[in-house]
């Protein structure tokens, strides 16, 4: 097998990875402090607790920077293998190591502790890409954000091999446009996409959330877009997703997302009941009279009061009225007040009337309201 050259630099960072590479294997690091995660009334999300004595060291470390694949050891393994470097975070007390996160069908899990800035994780799939995220922790126990997701494809020792593996293992499409609130009357978060493709067809896709120290499954849509609720209206989350098959194959990725929860569009309230309608109504061939009682059913005076209503049949037309200015348009009729009467006391009433024809039924009129009010039939 023909091995690729590579520079002086990166082949000594390849002697650096083979023996953490060996380390691990016979005794993985541990990192001497813990840290317990709590949830966070306001925002749901986990907040990291410090496990020393209160008043402590509470700052986190700052986010790993400018992950990159780095080279693996000289010479092949029987296993996939990923090397990971990064800059170093800083702390305002000290960065005590770091932790690797890789992507499977179940959410992220730990791949290894350790305290340099340059990693291998074995174990893998020849051939076959991972992503990963990476996060600093200090001697307090805090935790620093996590690094966007980074995806690199496993090898053994300098060249990529096919896998070896059997059944369906072509991996979904990335998704793509990425559309951050396109669902604005839902109360919380949300975003579109398009679909992801795959030989043996997409069976979901799961999404992810940032919190404060780390990236977590949010949800498992099957369709195009994604909601989340119980989160802090006006506030902005970080989100990404990959699709999957039903062998278990994750696509890279996507882009990610910024959506800010949105309060939704208000709850309606309908206006308030303001008055009440007594309607009387006869009719003969081709036309019909009717009388309209109105009662102020508030307490201070209706003034300038138009009435609205709905004709149920579109044969009925308003053809002439008294004590208001009638008006139709369709089956919608308006009676607004005449100078004489422009004024409904509190608890007072007044009639008004009009002469129509039809073509039809005689239906009564629906919807009746009073300056926007709704009305009551009496």
């Amino acid at each position: 097998m023909s091995r690729l050259s590579w520079p002086a630099a990166w082949t000594a960072a390849g002697a650096v990875a083979a023996a953490l590479l060996a380390a691990n294997i016979a005794a993985p690091p541990v990192l001497a402090t813990s840290v317990v995660y709590a949830a966070s009334a306001s925002t749901g999300e986990p907040t990291p607790q410090p496990t020393g004595s209160p008043g402590t060291d509470v700052t986190p470390p700052t986010t790993p920077g400018s992950v990159s694949a780095c080279p693996p050891p000289v010479g092949g393994t029987s296993q996939g293998v990923v090397g990971l470097c990064w800059t170093a975070s800083t702390d305002d007390v000290g960065v005590t190591g770091y932790e690797i996160y890789r992507l499977t069908p179940d959410g992220f899990v730990k791949a290894t502790s350790l305290t340099s800035t340059i990693s291998v994780v074995s174990g893998l799939t020849i051939g076959r890409t991972y992503t990963f995220y990476i996060v600093a922790k200090d001697a307090a126990g805090n935790t620093s954000r996590p690094t966007a997701p980074f995806s690199t494809s496993a090898v053994t020792g300098m060249s990529v091999s096919p896998s070896p593996g059997t059944g369906d293992t072509t991996p979904p499409t990335r998704p793509t446009g990425m559309q951050a609130n396109c669902l604005p009357d839902f109360k919380g978060t949300s975003f579109c996409w398009t679909p992801s493709t795959d030989d043996a067809g997409v069976t979901g896709y799961d999404v992810y959330r940032r919190t404060d120290t780390g990236w977590t499954r949010v949800g498992t849509p099957i369709g195009t877009h994604f909601t989340e609720g119980n989160l802090v209206t006006g506030q902005s989350y970080v989100y990404f997703m990959v699709a999957k098959d039903a062998a278990g194959n994750l696509s890279l990725p996507s882009d990610l997302v910024t959506a800010t929860a949105s309060g939704g569009y208000p709850t309606y309230s309908p206006p308030p009941v303001s008055c009440k309608i007594e309607y009387t109504a006869w009719s003969w061939s081709g036309g019909f009279s009717a009388n309209v009682k109105i009662t102020n059913l508030g307490q201070t005076p209706m003034n300038n009061w138009t009435l609205r209503f709905v004709l149920p049949d579109a044969g009925q037309k308003v053809a002439s009225g008294w004590s208001a200015t009638w008006s139709q348009s369709g089956k919608d009729v308006t009676a607004a007040a005449m100078p004489w009467n422009s004024v409904i006391q509190g608890g007072a009433s007044l009639q008004i009337g009009f002469n129509g024809t039809l073509t039809g039924a005689n239906p009564d009129p629906t919807g009746f309201t009073l300056n926007g009010g709704v009305c009551i039939r009496g």
